[in-house]
């Protein structure tokens, strides 16, 4: 069987799939055939797949999304690699909450702030300042970021697409000094003979050399260097987004704030406040980097656009009841 796996693996790494997808959809087939006692999926079908999914609802109690994630990676295994097409699946689909976004008011975000420091406070502050997902953030290079024209290029965001986004003046001097110490840093490496960036495969057979370039070299770049988990070269990759989250929580309790806070609050808080303050939502679903407007358009939910203008009766000068 694991040869079986070895061959989800090279499909999905042929098409360029990220890591990160690649982890998810190998523990999700692995997850299905152990369910069904290690079957191989090719003498399975619609009934052990459906039986798989009604589990995961049922009886794990997964979210919406993840049951979607799961039947994504079992359609990839079956149509990519078995060139078989799954067709009237019948299923009990979770249920998918409708759960407005947590925002978080310009004072919030503030206190979170005072307690976070360094490359921490600056990956905060990217996140609310230009709407970044924390991956995205994280995976931003010194190439990326350009003074002259006040933008941040986002490299294949979700979805594998590029956009651009803001670059807050207010950041500028901050980021300078995390440049400085990520070109402090590659230097060292070059010095040590080492000096490569981790780059996307498909990067680095095009461009070898430009991983030792500074231009290529993470704004946030992490303490230890680490072995390429495809290529297998000794490179320095970014920050990992476990440790990012451990310092942001610690923050959020040390704030006192009771309201759940992840990175992505940062990003809805960005949405939120743009559209506060008069931007038009097409602006905002283009630095966001949605494909459908209507994403975009939960936000104005959240700033409560269908209540404008709507008193509540105990707020009515004669009918006040409430001192």
């Amino acid at each position: 069987m694991s040869a079986f796996i070895e061959s989800i693996r090279l499909e999905i790494r042929t098409r360029h799939y990220s890591l990160k997808t690649e982890k998810t959809y190998l523990y999700w087939c692995r997850h299905f055939i152990r369910f069904n006692n290690l079957k191989h999926p090719n003498t399975m079908a619609n009934a052990e797949i459906e039986r798989f999914l009604n589990h995961l609802a049922i009886n794990r109690g997964v979210s919406a999304a993840t049951q979607n994630l799961a039947l994504c990676a079992i359609v990839f295994m079956y149509k990519r690699v078995l060139n078989t097409e799954l067709v009237d699946l019948k299923y009990r689909y979770a249920k998918a909450p409708k759960n407005l976004p947590t925002v978080l008011s310009a004072d919030e975000v503030k206190a979170v702030l005072s307690y976070l420091k360094g490359k921490y406070w600056l990956v905060t502050a990217i996140l609310y300042g230009c709407g970044l997902r924390i991956s995205e953030a994280l995976r931003i290079r010194i190439k990326d970021i350009d003074f002259s024209h006040h933008s941040i290029f986002v490299f294949r965001g979700k979805g594998g697409k590029d956009r651009y986004t803001l670059l807050p003046d207010s950041l500028c001097s901050a980021i300078k000094q995390q440049i400085d110490l990520s070109i402090r840093m590659h230097a060292q490496d070059l010095k040590d003979d080492y000096g490569l960036a981790s780059l996307p495969p498909s990067l680095m057979r095009k461009y070898g050399n430009a991983a030792k370039q500074t231009s290529w070299q993470y704004l946030f770049p992490s303490i230890n260097r680490c072995v390429h988990p495809i290529d297998g070269y000794i490179s320095r990759h970014h920050i990992h987004e476990s440790s990012y989250s451990k310092a942001l929580r610690a923050a959020v309790r040390q704030s006192g704030i009771l309201k759940r806070v992840t990175a992505h609050t940062f990003r809805h808080s960005f949405a939120t406040r743009l559209l506060q303050t008069g931007n038009d939502i097409r602006t905002v679903q283009e630095l966001l980097g949605h494909s459908d407007l209507r994403t975009t358009e939960i936000y104005t939910h959240v700033i409560g656009n269908r209540r404008a203008g709507t008193i509540s009766p105990v707020d009515l000068p004669e009918q006040r009841v409430i001192c």
